[in-house]
């Protein structure tokens, strides 16, 4: 079954905003996907699994919705199957795994560079 999803497609572009933490309905009216999709693919993709709240409420973080975001793009606007994202989000989170992002080298060499010069210091006062 097709979800219900605006014929243009497109991804909308909507502002998050400051919270930590955003319920089902909230997520499907930024996303523009249906709860009852946001649901189905909590069910298929391993990795989407929201938080609960203290009435068992669904609760998503804006990671949460970055990655709905990415997988409404490549299904509804690249045309992935549900199987064919499970294999490409595989194979892409296999990748990241064994290689870091830019910015996560960047930080690993600064905290390098500030032991090192903590390292100095403590040499020279010896």
């Amino acid at each position: 079954m097709a979800a219900a999803i605006p014929e243009s497609g497109a991804v909308r572009r909507t502002p998050l905003g400051e919270k930590l933490f955003y319920k089902i309905g909230e997520v499907s009216r930024l996303t523009g996907l249906p709860s009852y999709v946001l649901r189905f693919w909590e069910s298929e993709f391993h990795f989407l699994q929201p938080q609960k709240n203290r009435g068992r409420q669904r609760v998503y973080t804006r990671k949460d919705i970055e990655t709905l975001l990415q997988i409404k793009r490549m299904r509804y606007e690249q045309g992935f199957t549900i199987a064919g994202l499970k294999q490409r989000w595989n194979t892409r989170q296999g990748s990241q795994e064994r290689q870091p992002s830019r910015a996560t080298r960047d930080v690993i060499e600064r905290v390098k560079q500030e032991l090192t010069e903590m390292l100095k210091v403590l040499e020279d006062h010896e």
